[in-house]
């Protein structure tokens, strides 16, 4: 399983355009080499390096379709669901680390499933993951950067 994204590379600076000093939409992400019985993927976005050591939640999308294998730019796919964010939203939020800090890492994790996850609209984090534990079949994460 392989992510790639056209705005930025693995270990690469995230362009402003994808975060709070922008227009704060959704980079976009294909998708590849996926296990052969995925019915889902599940992307989770998050900062470990968050003030106070406590890792913030900046995107939460499940129900993805594999066979379209991707997520467009400022772009829900038609059918995936989005959770609560450390924002207080069901979408996405950029980066948007404190000024004068070093550059964060925002973890893009894409997770196989083989099943669909029947959580509603808005679910945390936490009820994600437990909902799809016991059916990762495999997973990928592409590591942006930025500071502000």
């Amino acid at each position: 399983m392989e992510i790639k994204s056209s705005a930025f590379g693995h270990n690469g600076d995230i362009p402003s355009k994808y975060t709070c000093d922008g227009e704060d939409i959704n980079p976009p992400f294909v998708v590849g080499d996926l296990p052969e019985n995925t019915k889902s993927l599940v992307l989770i976005m998050d900062d470990p390096d968050a003030t106070a050591g406590i890792t913030f939640d900046h995107w939460i999308m499940w129900n993805i379709s594999p066979e379209k294998g991707e997520v467009g730019e400022n772009d829900v796919p038609s059918g995936a669901l989005q959770g609560l964010t450390g924002f207080g939203k069901n979408k996405y939020g950029g980066p948007c680390p404190p000024r004068g800090n070093a550059s964060h890492r925002y973890m893009f994790k894409f997770y196989a499933l083989d099943i669909m996850l029947d959580l509603p609209e808005g679910s945390k984090k936490s009820d994600v993951e437990n909902a799809m534990q016991d059916h990762v079949l495999e997973q990928a994460t592409i590591i942006g950067l930025y500071g502000r």
